[in-house]
């Protein structure tokens, strides 16, 4: 036989044994997909909340040109 041949019998044989259920694994990604919503969420009105910041510094550097 082959390298290749003998590699994927022995891939075939071997079982790999999961930390959990296969179902578990996507409620994970759900879950992390969600808090990561979550802090995206959280900050999406930043840029607004201190524009009387950008806007005060802007005037003093100049950039106020276009």
């Amino acid at each position: 036989m082959s390298l290749l041949s003998t590699i994927v019998l022995a891939a075939e044989e071997a079982k790999a044994a999961l930390f959990f259920p296969a179902w578990v694994f996507p409620l994970i990604a759900i879950a992390v997909f969600a808090s990561l919503g979550f802090v995206v969420h959280s900050f999406r009105d930043v840029a607004n909340r201190h524009s009387h910041k950008v806007d005060s510094s802007a005037s003093v550097h100049g950039t106020d040109h276009h």
